[in-house]
């Protein structure tokens, strides 16, 4: 059970914190509700307390995560499905459940592709909705601003969007030269 003034992230919509616990009768039914406000999106959201498990409703990751999270954003992303059915389908699956650290990896592979390639424009929204998730809990982790993180954010994805750009570079060079080489070999 949360109480008041808690930091909590409700999955699909962002981090926030619980302002209040209110019965309320709703369609006949009485129930208690976690009261919560969610400050990116300006938002507030009624959610029952005896349906907290099956939503997913969880505490704001603590120091430790937010490190992971950064090292997710840090990474060289994997390879994407090229199918934009199947990338799509398994991002959202990763946004769905929760989890913030899969939810970083969407939008470090987004970003990516989107430097790299563009985004279609339902990546686009997608990437803007979990930068958003992203971000919220962020800002609550770290007690922060939303400018700052979604500078962060940037700078990690910018930096490894350079490293892959050498990489390629690289790999052109190479090639080119042993393609030559190969030319040399058989006149």
């Amino acid at each position: 059970m949360f109480n008041i003034g808690d930091k909590v992230v409700y999955p699909m919509h962002g981090a926030g914190v619980i302002e209040a616990i209110e019965e309320q009768e709703i369609l006949g039914a009485r129930k208690k509700y976690y009261i919560m406000n969610i400050p990116i999106g300006e938002m507030k959201v009624m959610i029952p307390l005896d349906n907290v498990g099956q939503i997913g409703l969880r505490e704001v990751i603590d120091n430790d995560g937010v490190e992971r999270v950064f090292g997710i954003l840090r990474e060289h992303h994997s390879k994407l499905s090229t199918n934009w059915n199947r990338r799509y389908r398994m991002n959202m699956e990763k946004i769905k459940s929760g989890d913030i650290y899969k939810v970083a990896e969407v939008v470090r592979s987004l970003m990516i592709r989107e430097r790299q390639k563009g985004l279609s424009t339902g990546e686009r929204k997608m990437l803007e909705s979990a930068r958003q998730i992203l971000i919220s809990e962020l800002v609550l982790a770290q007690n922060s601003c939303e400018n700052e993180i979604d500078e962060i954010i940037k700078q990690f994805t910018l930096e490894e969007h350079e490293v892959l750009e050498e990489l390629e570079e690289l790999e052109e060079h190479e090639f080119l030269e042993v393609h030559n080489k190969h030319e040399e070999h058989h006149e």
